[in-house]
């Protein structure tokens, strides 16, 4: 039986796990931590309980493909709830609720007068017929050499997405007012870009939450994580956690042979990094860049990464009735906020989201409480790794007092019983991201596609790749679909 690695029990590498113990294959996943999930990590303390990583459920039938394609129903595993209206954003102009129900969209949009929602709608039927080309000929699909994407449909497919100008800018065509530009642009901070320098085909992101709207799994996010889990083991695969792998074995510069861990080498016939790309490059892979194809030390070095987050995990003494599952307040410019975020500058005037799940789940707080986690975009480390003790504390300060302000949340700080935070160092330390970046590589028009690192190694013929920082990107259902596209990318050689 073909013998298969994976190097990080994260949602690609369980996604891949499964399909292919699925196909006949015997698959073992070796995690450096003791529990499952990579960044759709758990906080479980003094009663409280925090999702660390991502939190907002878009694209559900991604989510629900690995069980369904093994032959199982997905419900027997975790369990979906729709929320509609699912988004409080706050601008500095008004709140506004969002909403995937064309009737409260019309309603919204036309309160700022019918061109605008005119303009929504143009919006809408542009971008859908994107997503569709997308899907079709990008997302869904590997690439391994230049034939893969130099030929001419799929040339002709790539122009017709028309991604030169940025997000907001192709925004701003259809729409006038700042508010509405606004609300529409700020999606592209969920994979870690600016809407102000990031390719427009990501404006299917506020389409993906409109048209199919914004879900929640009972018991939060690392639910997902286990359930992944179960299915992988149920199929007789195997975990083997507490073992950091040091060193991807590479005979000759073109096979692998198998993973050092403590210093003990693990044979197998293949194996898929669902570690962090740069730091399998840069790490697993060693000094030696004569294996490393065209990603050598100085060309991951010089990449473009993604913003890092500054988060905090506060567990509240009290309920707030009034705060939903998702909010977020926008920075009175937002332009400035994230150029601020791009350029190394803690942001004086930051945007922050607040997720409260226990508005929807009493499990994650002892009765009568709350455990709020505290988003903030922030700089990564290459441009920005000024992160002491001294800073930390008075920032968190600074973001716990606008929460309390700016969401009505009455005498917040007095209240809060547990504090944890998570600084770009957690990431870097905590699960090896390149530079503490959250979500892995930029998705710059040529870090994307064709361009992104591919799911398998051009020049190691056995070594394949899943996660954020691989085609076809970041976020949750996107890794997902690295981690069905990678096994496949094994189970064509093999």
């Amino acid at each position: 039986m073909t013998t298969i690695s994976i190097i990080g029990a994260g949602v690609g590498g369980l996604t891949s796990g499964i399909y292919l113990q699925n196909n006949g294959y015997d698959v073992k996943i070796y995690e450096k931590n003791n529990h499952p999930g990579g960044k759709m990590d758990i906080i479980q303390e003094k009663g409280f309980k925090f999702d660390t990583g991502p939190t907002i459920v878009m694209m559900p039938d991604t989510y629900k493909k690995p069980f369904l394609d093994s032959g199982v129903n997905y419900e027997d595993y975790f369990t979906f709830q729709r929320v509609n209206p699912f988004m409080n954003v706050i601008t500095n102009h008004e709140k506004m609720a969002l909403s995937s129900d064309l009737t409260d969209i019309a309603k919204d949009f036309e309160a700022f007068g019918d061109a605008e929602m005119l303009g929504f709608l143009k919006y809408l039927t542009d971008i859908y017929g994107k997503y569709i080309n997308a899907k079709n000929n990008f997302i869904y699909k590997s690439f391994r050499g230049p034939k893969d994407f130099f030929n001419v449909k799929t040339l002709w497919h790539a122009y017709q997405l028309k991604t030169f100008s940025s997000s907001y800018e192709a925004i701003s065509k259809n729409i006038s007012t700042k508010a509405l530009q606004d609300l529409m642009s700020f999606q592209t901070l969920y994979i870690g870009i600016s809407p102000f320098s990031g390719p427009s085909i990501y404006n299917i992101i506020p389409m993906i939450e409109l048209v199919y709207g914004v879900w929640f799994i009972k018991g939060g996010m690392h639910e997902y994580a286990r359930a992944l889990e179960k299915r992988f083991l149920e199929l007789g695969g195997e975990m083997v956690y507490e073992s950091e792998v040091d060193k991807i074995v590479v005979s000759g510069n073109k096979h692998v042979t198998g993973l050092s861990i403590n210093g003990v080498v693990e044979e197998s016939d293949a194996v898929i990094a669902n570690a962090d790309f740069p730091y399998t490059m840069t790490d697993l892979l060693g000094i030696d860049d004569a294996k490393k194809g065209k990603y050598t030390a100085k060309k991951v070095q010089n990449m473009d990464y993604s913003m890092s987050c500054f988060l905090l995990y506060l567990g509240v003494d009290k309920k707030y009735a009034d705060l939903n599952l998702h909010t977020i307040k926008m920075a009175t410019d937002f332009k400035k906020n994230v150029e601020d975020i791009d350029t190394g500058v803690l942001p004086e005037d930051p945007s922050f989201y607040v997720y409260n799940p226990g508005s929807l789940d009493e499990s994650f707080a002892p009765q009568g409480q709350s455990a709020l986690y505290v988003l903030v975009p922030v700089s990564n480390l290459k441009e920005n790794d000024q992160w002491s003790t001294e800073i930390i504390d008075i920032f968190s300060d600074k973001i716990i007092s606008r929460v309390e302000k700016e969401l009505s949340l009455e005498r917040l700080s007095e209240h809060i019983v547990y504090k944890n935070i998570f600084t770009p160092e957690t990431f870097k330390n905590r699960y090896n991201s390149a530079y503490g970046s959250t979500f892995g590589l930029k998705p710059t028009l040529m870090q994307s596609n064709y361009f992104r690192p591919h799911n398998k190694h051009a020049k190691i013929d056995n070594l394949y790749f899943s996660g954020a920082s691989v085609h076809p990107g970041a976020g949750v259902p996107i890794v997902v679909t690295s981690g069905e596209l990678a096994a496949k990318e094994v189970m064509r050689d093999f």
